[in-house]
């Protein structure tokens, strides 16, 4: 019997059109789609089915209709393909940065309308952060491809950048100020490093500039109910599984995975050692099934747009 992990997408998986066929056949679907409206006060099914582009990938829009297609997907599995979900229950859930709080709705700790409500808050926090003086943009991210650990690391201390992601092996993510990272992304250069990717981005997610947002997000999270989760979610922070009834600490877990760096190399090494072998990568896209092959190579991947053809 092969024990199984869920994983959930995190912003950057969206896609104008996502949703839009499984709202058409699946009633489940539409209600889940209605409902998000209902909570943010305006139409984030229009947003998701026919865009515009622009619009679905602001923060506060592309955080909240990742959540809602990702957990659409795994009401499809659950209710017209649970034989691709596996005989038993998943062993672990885990979601990279945006997707914890995915993870955590999935594990019957965080109700759906809450999520939408935070996820759609956490976006506009992190919009509102990022500002100059002026009200523009003055940070983000780059995509580092090669070079280890330790180098990079010693980069960002060097250039008052910072790691984001860890997201395989020769794969990381490095947040800061543009000049900040105009320094990294010449550092790296001069090491041999040839690929540093700026991502298209509003912020430098994971970094100590998240902070102040950090706060803000922080008391929402506070006033907002938790429950027992019924199956154990791995840490963005520490890459160990969070306690399963714990309410305070689900909700340190997302005010602090904020600011703190995604360990997802770490987090697919903790689910694997402990005894689940195949991914399901649960949302739209495909690009933590790949990260995951990467990081274990005898994994078994699959993901949900091909078993539901969303």
């Amino acid at each position: 019997m092969t024990a199984t992990a869920w994983v959930f997408p995190g912003q950057g998986s969206q896609i104008v059109g996502m949703g839009k066929a499984l709202a058409e056949k699946y009633p489940e679907v539409a209600e889940l789609y209605a409902e998000a409206d209902r909570v943010l006060g305006f139409s984030l099914s229009t947003l998701c089915f026919q865009g515009p582009e622009e619009e679905l990938t602001r923060t506060d829009n592309a955080q909240p209709a990742i959540l809602v297609t990702s957990l659409a997907h795994l009401a499809v599995l659950q209710h017209y393909f649970p034989d691709s979900l596996g005989d038993t229950p998943p062993l672990y859930l885990a979601g990279h940065s945006l997707g914890e709080y995915t993870a955590l709705v999935a594990s019957g700790a965080l109700d759906f309308s809450n999520a939408v409500r935070l996820v759609h808050q956490r976006g506009l926090l992190m919009n509102d952060v990022s500002k100059d003086d002026h009200g523009q943009p003055n940070t983000g991210m780059v995509a580092v491809l090669g070079g280890n650990d330790a180098l990079l690391e010693e980069l960002t201390r060097q250039t008052g950048t910072e790691v984001a992601n860890y997201n395989s092996p020769g794969q990381i993510a490095i947040s800061g100020t543009y000049e900040a990272l105009a320094r990294f992304t010449e550092a790296a250069k001069s090491k041999g490093i040839k690929r540093v990717i700026p991502l298209s981005v509003s912020a430098a997610f994971h970094s100590s500039l998240m902070r102040p947002m950090a706060e803000k997000l922080g008391h929402m999270i506070v006033a907002t109910d938790f429950k027992a989760a019924h199956t154990p979610v791995v840490s963005n922070v520490t890459a160990q599984s969070l306690p399963l009834n714990d309410a305070l600490a689900l909700k340190l877990e997302l005010t602090t995975q904020t600011y703190s760096p995604v360990r997802w190399v770490e987090s697919v090494v903790t689910m694997y050692a402990g005894g689940a072998t195949r991914f399901i990568e649960i949302g739209p896209g495909k690009v933590l099934a790949g990260l995951i092959k990467r990081i274990e190579k005898s994994a078994e991947t699959l993901n949900s747009e091909t078993i539901i053809g969303a």
